[in-house]
């Protein structure tokens, strides 16, 4: 892709929607990454979640992974810790780290999720937790 060719913005609602592997109830749109503006280095991807649903225990080997709510509520867990999440928080899941994060709100939850580097999710990139 080449910068006369490369599109550097994306307007809400075209990136194509897909549910993750390891998640319940969960709708993703990947707004920056590779295939949408060329990014090399990170992926950012907006989240849905419904109501008791959310990431089932897994990893992601070798990429970091933050989660930003925008709304709703929801419940993380990784390295032990857990904490009740609301709009304008945010958490860190290590590369490798297993970690859940599951929706509390009667709303759905809307997240801003970054990987870097770019996450590519493809099943043989998600590990579900031993």
């Amino acid at each position: 892709m080449t910068s006369a060719t490369r599109n550097y913005f994306i307007k809400a609602g075209s990136p194509v929607a897909y549910s993750p592997k390891n998640h319940t109830g969960t709708v993703n749109r990947r707004i920056i990454g590779p295939e949408t503006v060329g990014a090399e280095q990170l992926e950012v991807v907006l989240g849905r979640v419904e109501k008791s649903h959310g990431a089932l225990p897994h990893s992601h080997p070798g990429i970091e992974q933050v989660c930003y709510m925008l709304s709703g509520t929801a419940i993380a867990e990784v390295g032990g810790q857990t904490m009740e999440l609301g709009a304008g928080d945010a958490c860190f899941f290590p590369a490798d780290a297993p970690h859940t994060f599951v929706a509390t709100s009667e709303q759905p939850v809307e997240v801003l999720i970054i990987y870097a580097p770019p996450y590519r999710e493809t099943h043989a990139r998600t590990h579900a937790a031993a």
